[in-house]
């Protein structure tokens, strides 16, 4: 991944965002050994101070990612996420037709072994259906969603959707490979549809509510064209 400079959506004395890319890592970890960029680093020699992340989102999500400037809003601002006092916003395109709106209340499983409590709230905002066989069908439907998770588990949305059936375009492994295979190979498109579009919170320090937006990267925009969703993201 090159080095561009990263693009910051918020920043005041305590705290900074900025909008990432699909593929950046947000730090360094056992799992990722063969890249040595990470999010953490970039912004930080960006700004030419520290900085402490608040939370993470997946190397393959873009979106959203918060961090501190220092150790004490990092504490504070660490246990707003912890105790889910922050409203998180995500967008997915997704195989098939979603119902106009749900819950999903599906324990995951962590490392270890133990089931953790873990709830989604979806909505659906389009739907498209196009004209492209795939195995016994002769179109192919998807579904944009906006997905406000309550609790905060590792792939919490990515396993959700995919246990409602409805997976998310070229997520791997909890997609569908037979769907990610066709956007690879008709339209050269391998990044996993899921974008941390929006966080809202009351700053740690005065209070004041805090709203961050993040726009969607050109390849979600792309993907939205191709399978003609008649919706606009703001």
């Amino acid at each position: 991944m090159n080095k561009q400079p990263l693009e910051i959506i918020y920043q005041n004395e305590y705290l900074v965002a900025i909008n990432k890319p699909h593929g950046l890592l947000v730090h360094r970890t056992k799992i990722a050994t063969e890249t040595d960029v990470f999010a953490l680093q970039l912004l930080r020699d960006q700004l030419g101070q520290r900085v402490y992340p608040v939370h993470r989102i997946d190397r393959k999500t873009s979106g959203v990612l918060l961090f501190a400037l220092d150790e004490e809003n990092n504490s504070k601002t660490t246990a707003l996420f912890r105790d889910q006092l922050i409203e998180k916003t995500y967008l997915a395109i997704v195989r098939g037709f979603t119902d106009s709106e749900g819950t999903i209340d599906y324990a995951l499983r962590k490392e270890s072994g133990q089931l953790q409590e873990s709830v989604s709230h979806y909505k659906t905002l389009a739907h498209t259906e196009i004209p492209v066989p795939l195995g016994k069908f002769e179109t192919s439907r998807y579904s944009l969603v906006e997905v406000k998770p309550e609790t905060g588990r590792m792939h919490q949305i990515r396993k959700h959707l995919a246990h409602i059936d409805h997976p998310i375009i070229a997520d791997r492994p909890h997609g569908c490979n037979k769907q990610n295979k066709l956007f690879k190979e008709k339209w050269g498109m391998d990044s996993m549809l899921l974008h941390a579009k929006e966080v809202k919170f009351k700053h740690p320090v005065n209070s004041n509510v805090v709203h961050i937006k993040a726009n969607i990267s050109s390849e979600f925009e792309r993907t939205l064209s191709f399978l003609n969703f008649d919706f606009k993201i703001i």
